[in-house]
């Protein structure tokens, strides 16, 4: 399976936190909303094609927050600056 896209909501801690992962597998998609960060609850749904799947997280992503496409696979859980934890 590849992940092809990560979205969180900006919201760092275990009850705000959010994510959406976009992924494949030969011919499916693969919707997973995630709440709680990495060991959260998580939503999975299939799709038979790339342009469903997307709808999908269109609307995820119409939720509340400040949602951003994620660089790689993961967000650092601790940044240097910002809004994370001191």
């Amino acid at each position: 399976m590849e992940q092809r896209k990560h979205w969180w909501n900006g919201s760092w801690g275990r009850l705000a936190r959010r994510d959406v992962f976009l992924r494949t597998d030969a011919d499916k998609w693969f919707v997973e909303a995630r709440s709680g960060g990495a060991e959260g609850t998580s939503r999975f749904a299939e799709y038979d094609d790339e342009e469903a799947a997307y709808d999908a997280v269109r609307r995820l992503l119409g939720g509340p927050g400040e949602w951003r496409e994620v660089a790689g696979s993961e967000v650092c859980p601790f940044p240097s600056r910002g809004n994370g934890p001191a």
